[in-house]
C-alpha cells in the first residue's frame, strides 16, 4: 500500500482518475511496483483516497487497456511483467547517484589498506604448494587442531620471539582466518559483560567489531605518546585495545614509559587485559624495530594479535593470537569445539615459507620497496605542499598530512575525487566529536602506488589544496 500513497489535487484541472492512473503507471515504470504485486481493490483504494469508486474504476480500466495491470477473476488486480518499459532515464540517474566509491576508477588511490601485490613471490609460493601436494599427505585433508597445526604454531612462536620480542609457547597461539575471526573468538573467551577502551582516533573496523559484541565501548583521548594512561584509569574499562608499535591512524610509537603505565593499569585488577594489535610492525625504515608490548609484560595480561596480510598479501588470510597463560583454560573450555578456519594446506605452505627463509627474504625486499616509496612520499609532500606538515613517518605503510587551507577536509576529499584522486580523511577515524581546533588531516597510503605515481598524485593534490 505504501507505493500507492499519493496526493490528489482537485484544483489542478486534471481529472482525479488521471492523477491515480499517472501515479500507478509511474510506480510501475520505475520498478517500485513489481511484477505480480497485487494492487488494492477498487473499493479499498476509493475509500483510502476518499473518492468515488467509479473514479478508481476508470484509472484501473485505463491501466488494463495499456497492459500495465491484469485482472484475475476472483483474485483482483496484479502488476504485469513489463521490465522493458522501465524508465531508463530514472534508473540511470538513480545508479549514478548511488555509485559505489570502490567501483570508481581513480588515477591515484592513496589507500592505507593496500599492499604491493606485484612483488608477491609467486614462483616460491607455487613451488612450495606443489611440493606439499605432491607428497600426498592425507592428514592435510583432515580437520586438524582447532588452534592451528602444531608445526605452524611453533614456527610463528620462534618468528615472534626473534623479530618482535614476544615471549610465548606454541600452546598459547591460536591461528585464525583474519583478525575479525580472532576478535570474535576473544569475545567467547572473555565473555559478554566487558567494558573496553579504545584510542581515539582508532581503527574503525575493530570499533565496529567490539560494538557488535554488545560490549560497552569507551574512547580514550591521545597525546603525543598514545593512549593517555590517566584517562584510562578514570574510565570504567577492564579491557584496552591499543596499537603501541605504530598506532593507526596517527602513526604514533608508544614510548616505554607509557607502555609501563598501561601494563600497571592492567595488573591492578584481577581480570584486566590489554589487547595489542601489532598490524604492520614488520615495516620500519629508520632505527631498530619497535619491540612488542607483550615482550614487556610480566603479569600475563597482554593479548597479542598479528597478521600476515600486510607482510605477504591480504588473500593470505592467516592471523594469530597469543593468549596469556591464564586464559588458556577458558579458551579450551569455551572454544575448542570450534574448528580452525584456515585450510591445513595453507597452513603447511605458510609454515614452509617462513621456515625455509623465504618469508624473511620477501620482507627484506618489501622493506626496500616500501622504504623508497615512503621517502618519495615524504619528499613530495614537503616539495609540493608548502602549507602542510607530515607526521607518522619512518614506519608502516602510510603518512599523515596536516594542511592549512580554505577547504574543509570533506571539501578537499570531494575536490580531489573530481581530479581523480582518492583520499582518506582523519576525521572519519574519530569516534564522536572532533577535537577542538581541529586541523584538516589526510591519511596518505603509499604501498599500492609506484614512486612516479606518488609524486604525480601529490603534485595534483597540491592544486586541490
Amino acid at each position: 500500500m505504501n507505493d500507492l500513497v499519493m496526493e490528489l489535487d482537485s484544483h489542478s484541472g486534471r481529472h482525479l482518475y488521471e492523477q491515480i492512473y499517472d501515479h500507478i503507471r509511474r510506480e510501475i515504470r520505475e520498478g517500485k511496483l513489481l511484477h505480480g504485486e497485487k494492487l488494492p481493490s477498487t473499493r479499498f483504494l476509493a475509500s483510502y483516497l476518499q473518492v468515488s469508486r467509479s473514479t478508481v474504476d476508470l484509472a484501473y480500466e485505463q491501466l488494463l487497456s495499456e497492459g500495465y495491470i491484469e485482472s484475475r477473476p476472483y483474485k483482483g488486480f496484479f502488476v504485469c511483467k513489463i521490465e522493458e518499459l522501465y524508465d531508463l532515464r530514472v534508473s540511470r540517474d538513480s545508479a549514478e547517484g548511488c555509485e559505489d566509491e570502490a567501483d570508481r576508477h581513480f588515477l591515484y588511490d592513496f589507500s592505507p589498506n593496500v599492499v604491493e601485490l606485484g612483488s608477491f613471490p609467486f614462483r616460491t609460493w607455487k613451488k612450495i604448494t606443489r611440493e606439499i601436494l605432491t607428497d600426498e599427505k592425507k592428514e592435510l585433508f583432515a580437520l586438524g587442531n582447532p588452534q592451528g597445526d602444531a608445526e605452524l604454531r611453533a614456527t610463528i612462536c620462534h618468528y615472534l620471539h626473534t623479530s618482535r620480542g614476544v615471549n610465548c609457547t606454541p600452546q598459547q597461539i591460536v591461528i585464525g582466518a583474519g583478525n575479525d575471526y580472532l576478535l570474535m573468538l576473544l569475545e567467547k573467551i572473555l565473555g559478554r559483560e566487558r567494558h573496553i577502551a579504545l584510542e581515539n582516533p582508532t581503527y574503525h573496523r575493530a570499533y565496529r567489531m567490539f560494538r557488535s559484541f554488545d560490549w560497552q565501548v569507551e574512547t580514550i583521548s591521545m597525546d603525543e605518546s598514545g593512549m593517555r594512561a590517566d584517562a584510562l584509569y578514570e574510565s570504567r574499562a577492564d579491557l584496552a585495545y591499543v596499537m603501541p608499535s605504530h598506532q593507526f591512524p596517527t602513526g604514533i610509537v608508544m614510548p616505554i614509559g607509557r607502555r609501563l603505565e598501561l601494563l600497571r593499569w592492567a595488573a591492578r585488577a584481577e581480570d584486566r587485559y590489554l589487547i595489542e594489535d601489532d598490524y604492520d610492525s614488520e615495516f620500519r625504515y629508520r632505527g631498530k624495530p619497535i619491540p612488542s608490548l607483550q615482550g614487556s609484560d610480566q603479569t600475563d595480561c597482554v593479548i597479542y594479535i598479528g597478521t600476515f596480510s600486510k607482510a605477504i598479501a591480504p588473500a593470505i588470510r592467516v592471523s594469530y593470537m597469543v593468549l596469556p597463560g591464564r586464559l588458556l583454560g577458558r579458551y579450551r573450555s569455551r572454544c575448542m569445539f570450534l574448528s580452525s578456519t584456515v585450510s591445513r594446506i595453507d597452513q603447511s605452505v605458510l609454515n614452509q615459507f617462513i621456515r625455509d627463509g623465504a618469508f624473511e627474504r620477501h620482507l627484506n625486499k618489501m622493506r626496500k620497496i616500501y622504504g623508497s616509496r615512503h621517502d618519495r612520499m615524504l619528499w613530495a609532500c614537503r616539495k609540493y605542499i608548502a602549507n602542510g606538515t607530515v607526521s607518522g613517518e619512518n614506519g608502516g605503510l602510510h603518512l599523515i598530512l596536516h594542511y592549512q587551507g580554505e577547504r574543509t577536509e570533506a571539501e578537499l576529499l570531494a575536490r580531489a575525487a573530481e581530479k581523480g584522486i582518492r583520499l582518506y580523511g582523519m576525521a572519519d577515524t574519530y569516534i564522536g566529536r572532533l577535537p577542538e581546533n581541529w586541523q584538516p588531516t589526510l591519511i596518505l597510503g603509499y604501498a599500492g602506488l609506484q614512486e612516479q605515481e606518488i609524486e604525480a598524485g601529490i603534485r595534483l593534490l597540491s592544486d586541490c589544496i
